[in-house]
């Protein structure tokens, strides 16, 4: 096991904060965005991101971050980023934040790991965006899976047109087979730690993948 995943996992249980999730994603050759944990403001003079940028709270004990006011998006500059900051740190006075640079819109899909009652630790694959609760196009399988049913999966999703170019749309469907072997390996090492994982959205682009945002609850 990854020494990072090791340290990251050293007696917790419950969530990770986003941070955490993305390390570890990182070191399972996962791509996430790039991002920046800051305290204070003098931290702000550190952030080495591109604008625009998020910025988000970011903590084990906060899961729904847009539920409690926690996320601010397209943040344009560091004056607005600094305003930003001072607004969230009134709100969360002792939780970390996150800048989170953000990413061009791709083709949106849903990751993530369950572990179901019988089947035990299961990879989820979907369409996202305004798709996933519209259509719940999802497919599973039994961790660990291989490249087989890593085509299945996509094979079965009702949107996967929107990974073979429909209206001009660009996203590599290899992208998405590979990330599914990346969170089933990682699955598959951590069966006895992961209760479930939730990568939404994941953006496909023509040449490349990323995971926007992550959740990640421990046994």
């Amino acid at each position: 096991m990854n020494a990072v995943v090791k340290k990251l996992l050293a007696g917790r249980t419950g969530a990770l904060a986003e941070n955490e999730v993305k390390d570890m994603l990182v070191a399972y050759g996962i791509p996430t965005t790039r991002y920046q944990v800051v305290r204070t403001e003098k931290d702000l003079e550190k952030i080495s991101l591109k604008f625009p940028v998020a910025l988000k709270v970011c903590s084990s004990k906060i899961l729904h971050k847009t539920d409690v006011g926690g996320v601010q998006l397209h943040i344009q500059n560091s004056d607005e980023l600094k305003n930003a900051f001072k607004e969230f740190h009134k709100k969360f006075p002792t939780e970390a934040l996150l800048v989170d640079q953000m990413e061009e819109k791709g083709v949106e899909i849903i990751v993530g790991l369950v572990q179901d009652p019988t089947f035990g630790l299961s990879i989820m694959c979907g369409i996202g965006g305004i798709f996933t609760e519209l259509y719940k196009d999802v497919s599973f399988r039994v961790v660990p899976i291989d490249e087989y049913d890593a085509v299945q999966m996509i094979e079965e999703l009702a949107g996967k047109k929107l990974l073979e170019g429909f209206r001009g749309m660009k996203a590599d469907k290899k992208l998405v087979i590979e990330l599914l072997l990346h969170v089933s390996k990682l699955g598959e090492e951590l069966i006895d730690h992961v209760d479930q994982m939730d990568l939404n959205p994941v953006f496909v682009y023509e040449k490349r993948i990323c995971v926007v945002d992550a959740k990640l609850i421990l046994k």
